[in-house]
């Protein structure tokens, strides 16, 4: 006697299902009349896109370019190279998300997503052209006064006591790390997963954003330069010391002080990679932790800009790790 399931194959996989019950004669009922077989349609599957609104950095970063624009327009005139450079990265920002919106593609998001790597550099500079001249209001006394409210006294001046040359330069070099970290991590975040990297700029982007305006509205210049006496002038060292400081005399802008975004910026990064680059968060941890150190030591900024440097990074961490859909950073990457 043969087996119920000898209309099995060999191999024991059922058969594809047979549209036509005339050639299955299991599926013959006497008495009932066969009725033609509709296959079902498949479900659709919503393919998701990136909405085509504007990124919450986008605007945050927007806000501040429209502010230095019209400041400098005030300040120089429509022709002045601040009011030029600020008002040419508008125009720039908006054609590029223009040419986004009308041609999604990787190539598109990776431009638009660059622009900010080199807007935020490029808009540094350009605040030198606002930085308050002599007689004009710093403004440090007040950022001071924060410090002794809380503190006694600002860190910078209470770390006198430790400054030894091998320190200096140790924190220098956590000091001058912060330029790495950044470089690098702008690089691997543009050149890497599309998803993560807009959620690495709708973080990175609304720190700077947000910082730029402190630098706007409260200009200082730090406790080396407004407190220079009770400093103690410039502090000694090797050549890390002398690189750190020449750095910093090229580079600084002159309004660079409240919030700290060698704080803000390099913690968001470090927490960023905590998530998506463990051994990385690892490797830079230390260094990092220096970083932060050294901005009190060597007389950068004041502990309230410290602390309002972090509660940026606690902004920029929320926003990149907040819902995906929010900002379109977990949609299906564009072709």
């Amino acid at each position: 006697m043969g087996s119920p399931f000898d209309f099995l194959p060999r191999s024991g996989r059922v058969p594809p299902f047979v549209e036509s019950p005339s050639q299955s004669p299991l599926l013959e009922i006497p008495g009932v009349p066969r009725e033609p077989f509709i296959r079902p349609a498949s479900p659709a599957v919503a393919v998701p896109r990136t909405p085509r609104g504007l990124l919450v950095h986008e605007v945050v970063f927007g806000v501040f370019l429209v502010t230095a624009w019209v400041r400098s327009m005030g300040r120089e005139g429509p022709l002045g190279s601040g009011s030029l450079g600020d008002g040419g990265l508008l125009v720039l920002n908006g054609a590029l998300i223009a040419a986004c919106w009308m041609r999604e593609s990787a190539g598109w998001w990776r431009l638009r997503l660059l622009f900010y790597g080199v807007a935020v550099n490029l808009v540094y500079f350009f605040m030198r052209e606002g930085a308050p001249r002599a007689g004009q209001i710093h403004h440090d006394l007040w950022l001071n006064s924060i410090d002794v409210a809380l503190l006694g006294q600002t860190p910078a001046m209470g770390l006198k006591s430790f400054r030894a040359p091998a320190l200096t330069d140790v924190f220098s070099l956590c000091y001058l790390f912060f330029y790495l970290y950044v470089i690098t991590s702008l690089i691997r975040a543009l050149s890497g997963n599309l998803s993560q990297a807009r959620r690495f700029m709708a973080g990175l982007v609304t720190i700077y954003g947000v910082g730029y305006l402190g630098y706007e509205l409260v200009p200082a210049s730090g406790p080396y330069v407004a407190f220079a006496s009770e400093f103690g002038g410039p502090l000694t060292g090797g050549w890390p010391t002398s690189l750190n400081a020449a750095v910093v005399r090229f580079g600084s802008n002159g309004v660079d002080v409240f919030p700290s975004l060698h704080c803000a910026v390099s913690a968001f990064i470090l927490f960023f990679d905590a998530r998506f680059h463990r051994s990385r968060f690892w490797w830079c941890l230390v260094p990092c932790i220096g970083l932060w150190i050294s901005t009190l030591y060597l007389g950068y900024h004041y502990a309230v800009d410290v602390i309002c440097g972090f509660a940026l990074t606690a902004l920029g961490l929320t926003l990149a790790f907040r819902r995906p859909g929010g900002f379109g950073a977990d949609v299906a990457n564009p072709a």
